[in-house]
């Protein structure tokens, strides 16, 4: 449920009432603009009386919220929530470019490739150092000391970095990376969606491979529920019956998003398509859609990567696609 109220509402009122609604044991999101403010009211809004809040001299409507989704949702915050980590803004007409290795190799690769990626104009840094892979026997990732080559890069550069959490035991190792990635295997693993919501470092979170968008913002809210409200929605294909890609990137989705959440919407192209001659015109197309960032992947030798080389473009082709989006950012600006 929401509560709009009046112009020129004080403080203090809004405060009176925002205490009676509490007295009823629920939540309250407050949403500020310039012109209006709402009442996001989160719990068993059947206590309320509908007629009687409507009512009261400060309120100017008064709806019930449909969707089970409560603080990813617009009605409740319709002004484009911005994320910033390192000095970058993502989202609210701020764009972002995320570029980097699938996996942390070696000291010498994601320094070299960190140095590229932002002489290119990328603005954080990903690399992964916990792997979920669908074979045992294949490369699992460094680990804790992938942690650390990424931070030795992010000290080098001064790029916040991103990086995937497998298991909640791991979250002590993550102190200084700046966002927290949940990747699609984990998207519905919500003991550690809960635990990351009491932590205040951005979370983004990727669409599962086979979820609606609105599983994914069910996701987020119990990351929301908690008390993080820095989270970042990511699209990263979703498997359908066409064996061409190794996913099937839905754009669709970046307009759905933004038009049920407030949160920004990040584009994974390379885990979408797999294939590194499908990248740049999908993620050209994505930042067209209105997307708030990219994430490419970006590798020195992707013939030899330990990981996904096959969708890993090479500096110089991260350096040209980079080029190329800055072209579409300004057409469509």
């Amino acid at each position: 449920m929401i509560a709009v109220l009046k112009h020129g509402t004080t403080p203090s009122q809004m405060n009176h009432l925002i205490d009676w609604l509490k007295r009823m044991n629920l939540e309250v999101h407050v949403s500020q603009g310039q012109e209006i403010t709402i009442l996001g009211l989160i719990g068993d809004t059947s206590r309320v009386d509908m007629e009687l809040l409507s009512s009261l001299e400060i309120v100017e409507t008064v709806k019930r919220v449909s969707e089970p989704f409560k603080q990813a949702n617009r009605k409740f915050h319709p002004k484009d929530t911005v994320i910033e980590v390192g000095g970058v803004k993502i989202g609210g007409g701020h764009f972002a470019m995320i570029a980097g290795p699938c996996s942390v190799e070696t000291e010498e690769q994601i320094i070299g490739v960190a140095k590229a990626v932002k002489a290119s104009g990328a603005h954080i840094l990903r690399g992964g150092a916990f792997k979920p892979r669908t074979s045992p026997y294949a490369f699992q990732g460094l680990k804790g000391e992938g942690i650390e080559l990424l931070l030795k890069a992010k000290k080098e550069t001064g790029l916040p970095v991103v990086t995937e959490i497998m298991n909640i035991n791991d979250l002590h190792l993550f102190n200084d990376i700046d966002i927290i990635q949940v990747g699609a295997r984990n998207m519905q693993n919500f003991d550690l969606l809960r635990e990351l919501g009491k932590t205040r470092k951005p979370i983004l979170v990727k669409r599962g491979l086979a979820n609606t968008l609105q599983e994914l913002l069910m996701s987020v809210e119990y990351v929301m529920s908690k008390g993080n409200e820095n989270v970042l929605l990511c699209e990263r294909g979703i498997r359908t019956f066409e064996p061409a890609t190794r996913n099937t990137l839905d754009l669709s989705a970046v307009s759905v998003l933004h038009e049920l959440s407030h949160l920004p919407v990040v584009v994974d192209p390379s885990h979408a398509t797999g294939k590194v001659n499908l990248v740049p015109p999908m993620a050209m197309a994505a930042t067209a859609a209105g997307a708030d960032g990219l994430m490419i992947e970006v590798h020195n030798d992707p013939a030899h990567a330990l990981c996904d080389g096959a969708q890993s473009l090479t500096p110089q082709q991260f350096d040209d696609l980079a080029k190329r989006v800055a072209k579409v950012r300004e057409a469509i600006l």
